[in-house]
């Protein structure tokens, strides 16, 4: 007899369920999230579980492994394209575990991808060092303002990261209160930039050789930092059939929804990998600056929209190339790009 098994999983507790292959419960517990109690719980069921399905929560990771190092077929459900009916007048833990459960039974479960255990470690490296990132650029954000405000001046960012000298903090020696705040700004950049800076020269010293690292550093706009982040939020690139759903997950298309030829709104936008919109956001900014034949093209949609419109535009056309030179393992070339 065949079984399945959903799980619903929150932040300290597990609801399990089983069912059979007509659709009958047979089990539904609740068990705290600890790894030996959910595995003597599904054991006496192990040699008839077909598979196991867990939904994509925040908190996945230590359960898949758990259960895939002790054998059993993980499966992970997408929580975008397993929704449930939004008339339900009642829905539970235990519906919802049995329902996945269900979904695995008829074979209609939309699975997310599983990212390998031993290349997580690398890829959430590469995430911090983006939130890092991004908290420097909110400091150097506020420092700026503060310097226009109150003596107006402007000090390029670069100027204000570097190590060797503060060109904040001494605009504003005059006022106690402001250089105090000033100081305090730079203290964090810098401390932001030393950690950072640590992150890259640990990361570029332990990285092992990668298929396709070396072909993604010829596509305008993407150095070391930025075409190992689209490498490892890529993952392999056969699981995209095509390029029009590497670059919706990457988020670089449109979200409509059109019926009789009339805007019916929009569907999720947030759909996808925020990691990889971020690179190749970044990756377009780099080449807009210092490419001519991104920069001409970035210029013609500028003038026929307007300047987010450009961004995007040479950011979809980047990502389309990555997903070309990670499948063909190929150099980039322009002229396909932009012919």
């Amino acid at each position: 007899m065949k079984l399945y098994s959903g799980m619903d999983l929150h932040s300290n507790n597990t609801y399990c369920g089983i069912t059979n292959e007509s659709g009958k419960r047979l089990v539904g517990h609740r068990l705290p999230n600890e790894p030996k109690v959910i595995l003597g719980f599904l054991e006496p069921y192990r040699p008839d579980l077909e598979g196991i399905v867990i939904e994509s929560t925040y908190n996945w990771y230590w359960l898949v492994d758990v259960l895939q190092e002790n054998g059993y077929r993980v499966h992970l459900s997408h929580p975008s394209g397993n929704e449930q009916y939004r008339g339900l007048k009642h829905t539970d833990d235990r519906h919802d575990a049995f329902w996945l459960a269900d979904l695995l039974r008829l074979g209609c479960l939309r699975e997310g991808y599983i990212y390998p255990k031993q290349r997580r470690p690398l890829r959430d490296l590469l995430r911090k060092r983006a939130h890092l990132v991004r908290l420097r650029t909110s400091l150097l954000l506020s420092a700026q303002n503060s310097l226009q405000r109150n003596r107006s001046l402007h000090v390029r960012n670069e100027d204000l990261k570097k190590l060797t000298a503060d060109l904040l903090s001494v605009h504003l020696e005059g006022d106690e209160a402001l250089w105090l705040a000033a100081k305090a700004s730079k203290e964090l950049i810098d401390a932001f930039t030393h950690r950072i800076l640590r992150i890259e020269s640990w990361i570029l010293k332990h990285l092992e050789p990668q298929v396709g690292f070396g072909y993604l550093l010829t596509l305008p706009g993407v150095g070391e930092i930025l075409g190992m982040t689209i490498l490892f939020e890529t993952g392999p690139i056969q699981r995209f059939p095509d390029v029009a759903n590497y670059v919706s997950y990457s988020r670089l298309v449109a979200s409509q929804r059109i019926s009789n030829d009339k805007l019916k709104g929009k569907g999720n936008q947030n759909n996808g990998n925020k990691y990889l919109a971020w690179a190749f956001s970044e990756a377009a900014e780099h080449a807009r600056r210092h490419y001519p034949r991104c920069r001409a093209f970035y210029n013609r949609k500028l003038q026929q929209k307007n300047a987010t419109v450009a961004h995007c535009a040479l950011a979809h056309k980047l990502a389309r190339a990555a997903y070309y030179i990670l499948r063909d393992q190929v150099v980039f070339d322009e002229t396909k790009l932009f012919s």
